[in-house]
């Protein structure tokens, strides 16, 4: 079956933005099924470099139509600034395709999400004030708005008018104020409708009609899987299911019809935000990552927190997943370091811990259990110059490190990522679709 998926295997920042370009190419759709404009993909191509939110990465390519699901949940406002910035490198945006099905953004989603945050005092999840996770809780709590709903103005005005009054009174309980104007609301929203109205459709009718046609369909994932609402570290995640699991009900695709799957996967861990981190670096070697990597969020600008590379995170997001290979990302960060640790297992209260715990006191109180391999020494010309040479140009011990994480997580890196660009990449994969 012609379908892809590109996942990430830890808690995003992966580089799955540069992967899911670098593998759109070949694609005739690319689908993103879950998230918000809390996720952020960053793609190079040439000098020109992009910073997406809600927009499938697909959407740099004019050839090819992306697709925004009905899993994600869509601000308005941040749609149309990047859809103006797209405009502006010359691109017309023409392949979108918005969900009909896709939960709307409020303004007082973001109210919310802060005033909900406050009230945990010291026990903050990390939220990026985005109203993500309030969305998604009045999608599950049947009081949300739908793209669709933009394209009815009766519709529209008669679920603003339920909802409103519940909002305001649950804002006052916070402590918080949303002095919402719903004629105004409403007008607003209606506009976007309009503006839009050639992009909504039924995109689950749209994907399915592509596969069955024979079409090459990329399915795109936002975070990582060490975010998602279920398997990640709870309650320091996502409001989303960001595994493959996620794209049936994301897209209204069924298990079938997704095909292999790729796991993006940096050569190191980092991650955004409050919650356990067991590999993390706070030392020189961390804020050498930082530095060199560039761990600063597309989105939120926040730094990133850095550690070794977690192969207990990686191997539960391949089970989770059913990783056919893994992408392996930005490589050359750990150039010139004599020494390269790796987290093979957990050491709990005294207990080996191979697999990772759902618990997070558990992994609180986690050490990591290192493994060390000798590092390897930059290579001499150009990053691209060394990739058209091929897997065996890499450095001995660069290879040493990937065989490695094949050896240990059961499936073969098939992609090698030594840079941002699309020509800093090495494709082992024998099938490529």
């Amino acid at each position: 079956m012609p379908t892809l998926a590109v996942i990430g295997s830890q808690w995003g920042d992966e580089g799955k933005g540069k992967i899911t370009d670098y593998l759109a190419e070949d694609a005739d759709l690319v689908v993103r099924y879950q998230g918000g404009a809390n996720a952020g993909h960053t793609i190079k191509v040439g000098e020109e470099v992009f910073a997406l939110h809600l927009l499938p990465s697909g959407i740099i390519r004019e050839n090819v139509i992306s697709v925004v699901g009905n899993g994600l949940v869509i601000d308005c406002d941040e749609l149309e600034v990047e859809l103006e910035a797209l405009r502006k490198t010359g691109r017309s945006g023409k392949g979108l395709r918005l969900s009909d099905r896709a939960n709307v953004v409020m303004p007082y989603h973001r109210i919310l999400d802060g005033a909900e945050e406050r009230a945990r005092g010291s026990k903050t999840v990390g939220t990026t004030g985005r109203g993500i996770g309030p969305c998604y809780s009045d999608k599950i709590a049947r009081a949300g708005i739908r793209i669709g709903d933009l394209l009815d103005e009766e519709l529209l005005r008669d679920r603003i008018a339920t909802i409103a009054p519940v909002k305001e009174r649950f804002a006052e309980s916070l402590g918080a104020e949303l002095g919402l104007d719903q004629e105004a609301l409403v007008a607003k929203l209606l506009s976007f409708g309009k503006k839009w109205e050639q992009y909504i459709t039924d995109t689950s009718v749209l994907v399915n009609d592509a596969i069955k046609a024979g079409k090459k369909v990329m399915f795109e994932g936002a975070q990582g899987t060490m975010l998602d609402i279920d398997y990640g570290t709870y309650p320091y995640v996502t409001s989303s299911n960001c595994t493959s699991a996620g794209i049936c009900t994301g897209v209204g695709v069924p298990p079938s019809a997704v095909g292999e799957v790729i796991g993006v996967t940096k050569a190191y861990t980092t991650r955004v935000g409050a919650g356990p981190f067991v590999s993390e670096l706070t030392d020189e070697v961390g804020k050498h990552l930082q530095t060199k990597g560039g761990e600063f969020g597309t989105t939120t600008g926040r730094a990133r927190r850095c550690g070794w590379l977690d192969l207990v995170v990686v191997r539960h997001a391949v089970r989770l997943n059913g990783m056919a290979c893994i992408a392996l990302t930005k490589l050359d960060v750990l150039n010139d370091l004599d020494t390269i640790k790796v987290c093979v297992a957990y050491d709990v209260d005294g207990k080996r811990v191979e697999n990772f715990p759902s618990n997070v006191r558990h992994l609180e109180r986690a050490k990591p259990i290192y493994e060390e391999l000798d590092g390897w020494k930059s290579w001499e010309g150009s990053t691209a110059e060394l990739c058209k040479r091929g897997y065996e140009a890499l450095p001995q011990g660069m290879r040493s490190y990937i065989q490695y994480i094949e050896r240990s997580t059961g499936v073969p890196a098939g992609i090698i990522s030594v840079g941002k660009g699309r020509d800093e990449t090495i494709d082992r994969r024998h099938k490529k679709w």
